[in-house]
């Protein structure tokens, strides 16, 4: 059956069209009832029982009880599955799995193709009503339906599902529609109170859900319509931007709007509702009501982990003494709720009305109601918001879910992912049977093989972390005829076995990145091609995509070549172990003298990176050292760094820029690359304010002068100076973030950290999706593989590059977060003191960073004994000072940003719900203030100066950190674990190019990478006088703890872990 409509439509120029539009509608679409034997096409998916059949709004806000397994038996109209596809892309994908679901008997029908079901326009109708009479029109055909081909089936009915009480009073008058609203039906045909628990519920009935203490006297102001809010918007009158809340006070909050440098300050009734990462619509306050944030950091405030990077959505450090622009929320363009993770506060098992707490301390209580609250204390839940009544102190939501106790590893790991949206359920059997059989070899694709050139004999070698299993990359170099050297790059071979389209395909899309965590690793791809056949083992044959070029031996580049290959690793090894075979000088194998060759040419690269103006920043990063039978971290150190580190670092980076250069010649508008933008101005001041007191006077106007300004810093008495200011430098940069080439001008191409005006990912395509899109347009343009649609359209490679983004940043605070978990556990029962640094002063605290555990927080001044009285606190913003004179009147202490303390490190278990790590002061004694180290305990030395722990972040290392930095420790009045640098080595984006830190970061030893010891070369080179002097001052005792440490660990209890940091510049 046929319809067809015929309209006429103008064209810019003038002309006048005559537009035709078809509609097909069949009548062979089946009911999906068991038992019919009419539909001569039925699927037999539907139970000849009670069916219910939802309306829009109930999918959209009716989800979770929609998935509890209690709810079978559903018909989802094309209507309504359309319309849901089109408001919300994360619910469409929640009802596509539970359609998928053959237990739950789950059915589409497709009402909009049905001749029986289809309805047109009416006019003057709205497409709203005319979709809801479509889905009322689909309930009464099914009930008809029923009656006339199973009159026997005496229970079966379609049940309409609608919280629009319009909609249900014109379904009564309609026939006699059977419907009711979700919560009736609950009510009446479901047997579980667990159902009850998932109810969202509507706005008539929230003052149920409210308790009476949450009743506020003054309501929050009304928002504004969505016209108003349109029109304002458009006319200039208001601003839109995204709320963040601060981490450090509830009763602020900023609101980043594009187009403008500064934030837009929020200070208490004013936020008006607003919820962390809501798009909200700002009017801003006339000039004379402007205010300057409070500079004080809350103990219960948000759960913040400062790192060297600060991220884009993070609340700015710098110290304001002026006034900031200030505003005001007056109505919401767009709720970004999710499901929170979190706990019950201050519940009894009897209560029915209780407050939670989200774990992401940024989120207000909720308030919920739920009928199992004994069994939920002690648990972690999941709830989610439904509405912030404007007389509600409180928004108002439903219980979800729970995960397990409060505490538990699995537990909390899961509470980590969740919080973060990592996906981490099984690979699906569709995903499975794309893989090929484990005994797989390159034997066993012959029409491959005979187009790939064969490396098979070249001293190819690998170069990676202690205990990694997914080798992605590989080199060799070989002295030419012309006295010039051949210099190979070798990259896994992912997109042999990753076709565009395919389950695995899309699988890997939708995960973008291998996740790494403290204790494990969450794969993009199945393990059996990230750790078996794509990982370039030693001494197995391996698909790979080469890149080779002839460079002089001043390390020009005189040539550059793309091809398949095939390859055979002559060796895999770690950092140490290439160490020290180029430091041996009785070793001249081939292999050897290669990496002679590699580590000579990467210094020159290097240093004409530096040269060009490439960042040089420094960060902190900490391995753990796992107990094998409990997986619980015995022991915490920084990491070592070896100039294999930057060998492999630097023909990484020079792959990815080559790389880069190619794709974007041959496809100039759908080249998938990746930009550091400039920091504005803004950004800097906190660190030219901070250098400026200590004496140092810094450059910002590139890059360059930057780097060139940080390396001349040096003031006498503090050679640790240098490498703190380094840190700070890599909170001010950008997010570096990945785009198409067609949809960005080429100005803005560069990468701020590298120097570079081109930059890419292409050498690890394992774990990262971008660059198995980087090496199908690589492939191309060599005529190795074809293209496809989806490829080359910008548009849409511009709508994956946005979601590889955010799945790159969640990774990365998932990474922190997972460290911080580690850090509580191996700091509980362990305080230690070590020495700090003062990086920001406040009007209550200093924030203290301690490089030796990578850990970062707060350090306040409250008195020992609680029942005495607090010091005095003057603070000067100007100086970034803060005199603290004890209660008895006793001479002040100032301290100042870069002093040294010396502080104790512990975990707070006041709230067994919240364990927290936390820094006392022990030094400067401030009497009834500062604390004594525990007996037996040495106080960790700090930096002796740069050489231990400035390394180059290029990029990815700094991406990591700054995206790990979202995680959390301070201003809750919580001392977190900075992550500030992770990765492999051909990372690249961040402060200095935060990518290359990144990844080298995962290649010194990848959190979640297979356990294995952390051996070092006995005949590595000395890490400088920053190593002898820490040496030279060790104590007797702490001799005695570090033997006992390697006792453990020659028996086989121990295996070092690297806490993956990094920074988000990437």
């Amino acid at each position: 059956m046929l319809r067809a409509k015929k309209f006429a439509r103008k064209t810019k120029s003038g002309r006048v069209l005559t537009v035709s539009r078809e509609h097909y509608l069949r009548d062979d679409i089946g009911c999906s009832i068991q038992g019919c034997a009419t539909c001569t096409v039925n699927p037999d998916t539907l139970e000849p029982t009670s069916i219910i059949l939802p309306d829009t709004n109930v999918i959209l806000h009716q989800l979770d009880v929609l998935e509890h397994q209690a709810i079978k038996n559903v018909i989802i109209c094309s209507t309504v599955l359309d319309e849901v596809k089109h408001r919300s892309l994360a619910a469409y994908n929640r009802v596509r799995a539970m359609l998928s679901d053959k237990k739950r008997h789950f059915y589409v029908y497709s009402n909009e193709h049905s001749k029986h079901t289809y309805v047109e326009q009416n006019k003057g109708e709205s497409p709203n009503d005319r979709n809801d009479r479509a889905i009322r029109v689909c309930v009464k055909w099914y009930n008809d339906h029923i009656k006339q081909v199973m009159p026997t089936a005496k229970d079966a009915k379609v049940i309409l599902l609608t919280n629009d009480a319009a909609n249900l009073k014109l379904a009564t008058a309609d026939g006699g529609i059977p419907g009711y609203t979700v919560h009736e039906y609950v009510r009446r045909f479901v047997d579980d109170p667990a159902v009850k628990d998932l109810l969202a519920y509507p706005s008539d009935t929230f003052s149920k859900v409210m308790a009476r203490e949450d009743e506020l006297s003054e309501p929050f102001d009304a928002y504004l319509n969505e016209t108003a809010i349109q029109q304002g918007i458009k006319g200039g009158v208001y601003l839109q931007g995204v709320f963040q809340a601060s981490r450090e006070n509830p009763n602020e909050g900023f609101v980043r709007v594009r187009g403008r440098d500064d934030a837009v300050l929020v200070i208490g009734r004013d936020m008006n509702r607003a919820v962390q990462g809501d798009v909200v619509a700002l009017s801003l306050l006339p000039k004379a009501e402007w205010k300057a944030p409070l500079d004080v950091v809350e103990k219960r405030g948000a759960n913040v982990l400062v790192t060297s990077t600060k991220l884009e959505d993070e609340d700015d450090d710098a110290v304001v003494s002026e006034p900031k622009p200030t505003g005001k929320i007056v109505g919401i363009v767009r709720r970004r709720w999710r499901p929170y993770c979190g706990v019950l506060v201050d519940a009894r098992p009897t209560d029915t009305h209780v407050l939670f707490s989200a774990q992401d301390e940024r989120i207000p209580y909720v308030r919920i109601q739920s009928s199992q609250t004994a069994e939920l204390i002690g648990q972690q839940i999941v709830v989610a918001i439904d509405a912030w009544p404007s007389k509600s102190r409180y928004p108002v939501g439903h219980f979800v879910r729970r995960l397990g106790p409060i505490g538990d590893r699995e537990t909390e790991t899961e509470v980590v992912l969740l919080e973060h949206d990592v996906p981490y359920e099984a690979f699906s059997q569709a995903v499975l049977d794309c893989l090929p059989s484990e005994t797989w070899t390159c034997s066993d694709a012959p029409d491959s093989l005979a187009k790939r050139r064969d490396l098979r004999h070249l001293n190819i070698c690998s170069v990676d972390p202690p205990g990694c299993t997914d080798i992605d990359d590989a080199l060799h170099a070989r002295e030419l005829d012309n006295g010039n050297y051949e210099i190979g790059v070798h990259i896994a071979d992912v997109t042999y076995f990753v076709r565009p389209g395919s389950a695995l395909d899309k699988e890997a899309a939708k995960r973008g990145t291998t996740v790494y965590l403290a204790d494990r690793r969450i794969d993009m791809v199945p393990g059996l091609l990230s750790s078996n056949l794509c990982s370039l083992r030693g001494g197995e044959e391996r698909f790979a995509f080469s890149c080779v070029w002839e460079i002089t031996k001043e390390a020009e580049i005189v040539s550059t070549e793309f091809f398949k290959s095939i390859i055979k690793s002559k060796s895999a090894m770690m950092y140490s172990e290439a160490q020290m075979r180029i430091d041996d000088k009785s070793d001249n194998s081939e292999l050897t003298q290669s990496l002679r060759v590699l580590n000579s040419l990467a210094k020159k690269l290097r240093r004409r990176r530096i040269e060009r103006g490439a960042l040089m920043l420094a960060s902190t990063e900490v391995r753990f050292s796992m107990d094998n039978e409990t997986n619980d971290p015995v022991d915490m150190k920084i990491k070592e760094q070896y100039e294999t580190n930057s060998m492999v670092e630097e023909f990484m980076l020079l792959a990815n820029v080559s790389t880069a250069e190619h794709i974007f010649r041959h496809f100039p508008q759908c080249a998938v690359l990746r930009r550091h933008p400039s920091p504005p101005p803004a950004n800097f001041e906190p660190l030219l304010k901070a250098a400026h007191v200590a004496g140092v006077e810094l450059s910002t106007a590139s890059s360059k002068e930057l780097a060139v300004s940080l390396d001349r810093a040096a003031p006498e008495g503090k050679p640790y100076l240098r490498t703190l200011l380094r840190m700070l430098a890599t909170r001010c940069m950008m997010q570096a973030v990945y785009f198409s080439s067609g949809t960005v001008p080429q100005t803005e191409f560069k990468h701020y950290g590298l120097a570079s005006p081109i930059y890419t990912h292409f050498t690890s395509p394992i774990r990262r999706y971008a660059d198995v899109l980087v090496h199908r347009l690589l492939a191309a343009s060599i005529g190795a593989d074809i293209t496809y649609p989806d490829l080359l359209d910008k548009d849409k490679v511009s709508s994956v590059c946005d979601g590889l983004n955010i799945r790159n940043r969640m990774a990365q605070y998932a990474a922190r977060a997972s460290t911080e978990l580690q850090c509580c556990v191996y700091f509980k029962g362990r305080p230690t003191a070590a020495t700090g640094y003062v990086t920001r002063v406040r009007k209550n605290a200093v924030q203290v960073l301690v490089p030796t555990f990578g850990v970062e927080g707060p350090v306040y001044f409250d008195p020992i004994d609680s029942s005495k009285t607090a010091p005095t606190l003057k603070f000067d913003a100007e100086q970034l000072t803060l005199d603290v004179t004890p209660a008895d009147g006793g001479q002040a202490t100032t301290f100042k940003v870069f002093d040294e303390v010396q502080v104790l490190i512990q975990v707070d278990e006041s709230d067994a719900q919240r364990r927290r790590i936390v820094l006392k002061l022990m030094n400067p004694a401030v009497a009834g203030v500062s604390v004594s180290a525990p007996k037996d305990v040495d106080v960790e030395p700090g930096l002796a100066d740069e050489g231990a722990i400035v390394e180059d972040i290029t990029g990815e290392q700094q991406q990591q950190q700054q995206q790990q930095q979202q995680g959390g420790a301070g201003p809750g009045g919580d001392a977190m674990h900075t992550d500030e640098d992770g990765g492999d080595e051909d990372e690249d984006d961040g402060a200095v190019a935060q990518e290359d830190a990144k990844d080298v970061a995962r290649k010194s030893g990848g959190a979640g990478s297979t356990p294995g010891s952390a051996r070092k070369g006995a005949d590595a080179k000395k890490k400088g006088k920053a190593a002898k002097a820490k040496k030279q001052s060790t104590t007797p005792k702490k001799q005695d703890k570090a033997a006992k440490r390697r006792a453990s660990k020659k028996k086989g209890k121990n295996s070092t872990k690297r806490s993956k940091r990094s920074y988000s510049q990437e």
